[in-house]
């Protein structure tokens, strides 16, 4: 089993009960400059949770062409407001060259093929100056992430993933973004629950779990970067 596997699941196990920021400040110890955090800037909680423990960590951003102006409004507004170093990944391809070699609109003839592209190859090739990355994952968020242990060892990029809020509720997130004055994405306000790329979110309903908006009328509930 490779070293890092066995630490994340010691520590997915020793870590389980212990608050946000003990969590992170084990992090920051175990990996240093080889940690990064990652933020789909609907929300900056987890970036200034790492950004009191570590000032100036690395929060990785995906830009995928398809974000609403809020979105890249809230991580412009994170890079000028917190003690981060916002890194910006991009996709090989432009929209206009993706759409060139692929056929316009490609997120809805083949929405996983158009997350790979956007999303999860960037990232892979993003995280590969790092041993570990952190994520804002939430058990509360859908059933399928019910289950998200706070460390964890991420198979398919041979890295430790670590979910410092994984345990908190929707109390716990909106307790801490009022009590800190944490940037929020405006969307949140204004019916989203999840907030993804604009051709593929939609605002929520009544009763509706947080991610229910994304990919309507499809079984895929996720873009890959946690599957």
């Amino acid at each position: 089993m490779h070293e890092l596997q066995q630490l994340a699941i010691r520590a997915g196990t020793e870590l389980e009960e212990a608050p946000a920021l003990e969590i992170l400040r084990w992090a920051v110890d175990t990996f240093g400059s080889r940690l990064c955090v990652t933020s789909s800037m609907e929300d900056a909680v987890v970036a200034h949770l790492a950004a009191r423990v570590a000032p100036g960590v690395d929060v990785v951003f995906l830009d995928t062409g398809y974000h609403f102006p809020e979105t890249i409004g809230t991580r412009d507004a994170v890079e000028a407001v917190l003690d981060v170093n916002l890194v910006t990944l991009l996709p090989r391809q432009t929209v206009a060259e993706q759409d060139a070699e692929y056929g316009p609109e490609l997120y809805r003839r083949d929405p996983d093929r158009c997350c790979d592209l956007r999303k999860v190859q960037p990232l892979e090739e993003g995280l590969a100056g790092y041993d570990a990355w952190v994520t804002g994952l939430r058990r509360f968020d859908s059933e399928q992430r019910a289950g998200t242990p706070v460390v964890d060892w991420d198979a398919r990029r041979q890295k430790v993933k670590i979910s410092p809020i994984a345990r908190w509720t929707r109390e716990d997130v909106d307790m801490y973004i009022a009590e800190h004055g944490v940037l929020v994405n405006p969307l949140l306000s204004d019916g989203y629950g999840s907030v993804g790329c604009a051709p593929c979110t939609r605002r929520t309903l009544p009763g509706e779990d947080a991610r229910a908006g994304r990919w309507t009328g499809r079984a895929k509930t996720e873009c890959g970067l946690h599957t």
